[in-house]
């Protein structure tokens, strides 16, 4: 789940506004001729940027934190306040509000990754051919050579392909038919330390806990306290000069 940010914030009340003045039409109304709509370059640019932050708008309420917001009573809000009406909340009230329900949902849904990441990992361990250090990575041979292994300072060529714990994918350089050449310790705790186990060939999946990928934060596709799987192939190594 990603944070919500005040400009996100001000985006959606920006929509909301605009929404609220002209009422929102169904879905499959026929939109007016764009000679008819756009009659100037004040209306151009107020519909474009209507149907930008409409788009962002859209993406965003399907990923709102704990709840399916009612959006009725959003757009009521937003219109009595809008348009100055009495409302029953002060903006100060209605912000500290928001604020914590967001906080506290994005702590419910932290602690139930944690949660589903742990157990996922408990059970996976279990498996004979899985290996645990001491951080916590987990890793299973999948093809082994012999060989020199490279050191943290090195640069590493290797194909790999990234899931979250239900399968998805979420980058893949063996997709994208290019490996992907990096400093190994410039990448994140688990694959630092789990590519120092592999020689050129060999093959490993990775099962790396939130604390030694991408933690409390996460990053693009890739969720707050997620638990990944990485299949890597490590093709060559550069040794640092």
């Amino acid at each position: 789940m990603k944070k919500i940010s005040f400009i996100t914030i001000i985006a959606l009340l920006c929509f909301l506004s605009v929404n609220a003045q002209n009422k929102v039409r169904p879905k499959k109304s026929v939109a007016p001729p764009t000679s008819q709509l756009l009659q100037n370059k004040r209306d151009s640019v107020s519909y474009a940027f209507g149907v930008y932050v409409g788009n962002d708008f859209a993406r965003n309420l399907k990923t709102f934190p704990g709840m399916e917001i009612n959006s009725d009573m959003l757009l009521k809000g937003m219109h009595q306040a809008f348009a100055g009406d009495s409302v029953p909340m002060s903006a100060e009230f209605a912000s500290m509000y928001f604020q914590q329900y967001i906080m506290m949902a994005q702590q419910q849904e932290a602690a139930v990754k944690q949660a589903e990441g742990q157990a996922f990992l408990d059970q996976n361990k279990k498996r004979p051919e899985v290996k645990v250090t001491q951080s916590g990575l987990q890793y299973e041979v999948i093809k082994q050579t012999d060989g020199p292994k490279p050191a943290a300072t090195d640069n590493v060529k290797v194909h790999y392909t990234g899931k979250l714990i239900d399968g998805t994918v979420f980058d893949s350089s063996v997709e994208r038919g290019e490996p992907a050449t990096f400093p190994l310790n410039a990448v994140i705790a688990g694959w630092t330390e789990g590519v120092q186990l592999m020689s050129v060939g060999s093959k490993y999946r990775f099962f790396l806990p939130y604390n030694i990928a991408y933690g409390e934060q996460g990053s693009g596709p890739i969720p707050p306290y997620a638990t990944l799987i990485f299949d890597v192939e490590l093709l060559d190594i550069n040794p640092a000069e």
